[in-house]
């Protein structure tokens, strides 16, 4: 792995200035530098999914087993999804929000090991197991985004409220948009979510004793998911402020990232 840890490296120097220069455009409005950083993150990107790619050929199974991998990969998940927005709506705001979370992440995975300290077994290498974790990453991606939304939504009701006419509320979209962009991504997140506790489920009926579904992430993401599902049923049902709604799924990701970082106690959810 050694032989490319340079483009590791690299990674992380170029998405640390991408992510300045969308500061610099988030304060100062410049259109070069929001080009230049836009630029930038293609490259991160590209950089990304090549280090990716080498992991998977050097390790024989899909990376996304130890807690190195599955950070790397859910900061690849987000500067995608960021592309994609960016191609498709234009958001430059939500762009620079989501790439600091995606650039905290990246950082974060620097302190831990490339390779699990033991032998990953042909168990853990499952092609459900593999699903499983793939799909509840690409769901944190989708919740992470609604979460941006929301607060994007939050910031502008504040602005709005206190008549603060600023040239950033000029770059926001409106906050209808904002709160129906915010309840896409929950539409996206929720089911994969769902489906990554089925196949997790299915695998666990599989490989492991009855008493896994005790286990403590397991209790976690089905109260991670029964905390979106209520979410959608408050926002269809109409029930709740969208103001109320917005701060409700800031709070349903701070529990996300409890169950992702905070909640590691058993042999199979264990990263190490």
């Amino acid at each position: 792995m050694a032989d490319v840890r340079w483009i590791y490296d690299l990674t992380i120097f170029l998405y640390a200035a991408s992510v300045l220069f969308y500061l610099n455009d988030f304060l100062q409005s410049n259109r070069k530098v929001n080009r230049l950083a836009f630029g930038l993150l293609a490259v991160v990107w590209a950089l990304q999914t090549a280090f990716f790619v080498s992991q998977a050929i050097t390790k024989a199974y899909f990376p996304v087993i130890t807690l190195f991998e599955t950070l790397f990969f859910y900061s690849w998940v987000l500067v995608s999804l960021s592309l994609a927005i960016h191609y498709f709506f234009r958001i430059d705001l939500l762009v620079f929000f989501t790439n600091i979370i995606g650039f905290v992440v990246l950082v974060l995975s620097m302190f831990l090991p490339e390779t699990p300290i033991k032998a990953v077994s042909h168990i853990l290498t499952s092609e459900l197991l593999l699903t499983h974790v793939t799909l509840a990453i690409f769901s944190y991606g989708a919740f992470s985004l609604s979460m941006v939304f929301s607060v994007m939504y939050l910031f502008q009701h504040k602005m709005l409220k206190e008549r603060k006419w600023t040239p950033l509320l000029r770059r926001l979209p409106s906050l209808d948009q904002l709160e129906a962009y915010a309840y896409r991504m929950n539409m996206l997140g929720v089911p994969m979510l769902l489906l990554s506790i089925v196949l997790g489920t299915i695998w666990g009926k599989m490989v492991l004793p009855e008493k896994f579904l005790l286990d403590t992430k397991v209790f976690f993401s089905l109260l991670l998911l029964a905390a979106y599902s209520f979410w959608l049923y408050k926002r269809y049902r109409d029930t709740w402020q969208k103001r109320r709604l917005a701060q409700a799924n800031i709070l349903a990701f701070a529990l996300l990232l409890i169950n992702f970082f905070g909640v590691n106690t058993s042999n199979f959810h264990s990263w190490w």
